[in-house]
């Protein structure tokens, strides 16, 4: 899959199948549309472009409202989207001055001229241009004079889409990472170097890498105990070890900060500095304030054990 950045940096193709949206998640839901995308492609020997925009509208049009946050990553978004088979995604950056084009424009300029679309895959509710008022039937309306075909996407994919992100999001929030993970349709992850924290963990038996997650839109589910597994290493052939992880402020100790932390089982090795990838796959307790250290590792050995047999019952 090619990336871009820019529009500017496509080159026009001689027969683009199209589709346009933020596909936060890449849910199951999306994952319908990429593939009728790729059928439609494959059909009439086209080639797939997907049309997305960082940052998200909403940071733009209502930049003080730093609440909205995203499930994937620019990155994260991207990788699952070349595994699902697309072959060109342009990541437009959304601007004022972008918000401002008219439909009639934005169909012209962008979708005709700039990346030659000759089929578009939309959904019936759909909004582009100045003040959203393009449409649907604004694209259906102008596809004679330019050349293109449209395809609508079911209300009941659209009703997927639309619930399901927003479902998404909650459940995370919510800590319910496995109710989340069957919108996806895949684990959630949170992905980051490893940084030095204050070893406490270790003095107690459980040590942990930090992770740092330099993304601030970057979605952090609830605090709490998780069962995760953990990928490092080469990307494509990464190994794989069990853990729990825990986020939260550290009350115990009266932390200060939110950390995200991993104790890896059956591994010892110095990982600073190196990328890990955390897949969380069950929501095991609340964070609590002990007594003392002593009262929180007796809890950390029950956690582990719990964690040990979520594993062997999955």
């Amino acid at each position: 899959m090619k990336i871009y950045t820019q529009l500017s940096e496509f080159k026009k193709l001689a027969n683009a199948v199209v589709t346009i949206g933020t596909f936060d998640g890449v849910h199951f839901g999306h994952q319908k549309i990429i593939k009728r995308l790729c059928e439609l492609a494959k059909s009439s020997g086209g080639e797939t472009v997907l049309l997305t925009f960082f940052p998200h509208p909403r940071m733009i049009i209502d930049p003080e409202n730093q609440d909205l946050k995203m499930i994937n990553t620019v990155n994260e978004k991207a990788q699952i989207l070349a595994s699902l088979g697309v072959d060109h995604l342009i990541i437009t950056p959304f601007t004022r001055d972008f918000s401002n084009l008219s439909a009639e424009e934005y169909i012209k300029n962008i979708l005709v001229d700039a990346i030659g679309t000759k089929k578009i895959i939309i959904g019936y509710d759909h909004r582009f241009g100045k003040d959203r008022l393009g449409n649907i039937q604004t694209l259906v309306e102008n596809a004679a004079t330019h050349g293109y075909e449209v395809e609508e996407i079911p209300e009941q994919d659209i009703n997927d889409v639309a619930v399901s992100s927003t479902k998404i999001r909650k459940a995370l929030l919510d800590g319910d990472v496995a109710l989340a993970n069957e919108y996806l349709g895949y684990a959630f992850s949170i992905y980051g170097p490893v940084i030095k924290g204050d070893k406490i963990g270790r003095t107690i038996g459980f040590p942990t890498a930090n992770i740092f997650v330099s993304e601030t839109y970057k979605l952090i589910p609830s605090d709490g105990i998780y069962a995760v597994t953990v990928e490092m290493g080469e990307e494509k052939n990464p190994e794989t070890y069990r853990g729990m992880a825990y986020i939260g402020q550290r009350p115990t100790i009266n932390g200060m900060t939110r950390n995200i932390e991993v104790n890896i089982f059956d591994f010892d090795r110095e990982i600073y500095g190196q990328n890990i990838k955390m897949n969380f796959l069950a929501f095991l307790r609340h964070d609590v304030k002990f007594t003392g250290l002593d009262a929180l590792k007796i809890q950390l050995q029950r956690d582990k054990q719990d964690t040990l047999a979520f594993f062997e019952g999955h």
